[in-house]
């Protein structure tokens, strides 16, 4: 079962000022909130109903998402779909919303990710890798799957909800308003927890070495 990442009692925010609610069949984030309800409450083929309506979005986060692996052996469509796997194999989904549903699926994107990580390790080869630096915009850094597993390894001994930033940032590529929305705390809590998380980090997996700006 995926491991909630929004505490509880906690609900969507509030509707923008002055936007009016549209319609129950036409508001695509409403529909994901009706549908995730009914996945807790029981119903079983709500969750393929669900991927329809976010399916783009995770594409967008697997595409980043990849962009950064040194030798990528999964295409986007492919890390959706096992992210997906591991989300509809598990006990029940405890998303409560889109925002939440995204800071989910970016943690089952890192599972499958180290998953590969470990399995492509056998095969590694040679050549040159640049080092993670784990900024806001890292479409331009590649990883090797054994940074992969130290990154792992790392995030591992990280504070819950920093880890939680690291996972819907670095892996989902979600906005700061979009992880505050699926944690349940302030903007500038996640960036606080961003710029901690992100040197804490750097440390562990590069010490002896400056960090980065």
């Amino acid at each position: 079962m995926m491991e909630s990442v929004r505490p509880a009692g906690m609900g969507s925010g509030p509707t923008g000022r002055g936007a009016q609610p549209a319609g129950p069949d036409t508001d695509p984030a409403g529909q994901v909130t009706r549908l995730l309800r009914a996945a807790r409450e029981g119903d079983e083929r709500a969750l393929d109903r669900i991927l329809p309506l976010v399916y783009d979005e995770l594409r967008v986060m697997a595409r980043r998402r990849l962009s950064r692996e040194a030798a990528p052996t999964l295409a986007a469509t492919g890390l959706v779909h096992e992210a997906y796997v591991k989300l509809a194999g598990g006990e029940g989904l405890p998303a409560m919303d889109r925002a939440h549903l995204l800071a989910i699926a970016a943690r089952a994107m890192r599972q499958v990710l180290v998953d590969h990580a470990r399995r492509r390790q056998a095969l590694r080869r040679g050549g040159d890798w640049k080092a993670t630096t784990l900024t806001p915009d890292m479409a331009g850094t590649a990883m090797r799957p054994e940074e992969i597993l130290d990154l792992e390894r790392a995030l591992s001994l990280l504070e819950p909800r920093q880890r939680r930033v690291v996972e819907c940032r670095f892996y989902g590529g979600m906005e700061e308003s979009e992880i505050a929305l699926a944690l349940g705390v302030s903007e500038r809590t996640v960036r606080r927890d961003w710029v901690k998380a992100r040197a804490w980090l750097y440390r562990a997996l590069y010490p002896g070495v400056g960090e980065a700006g």
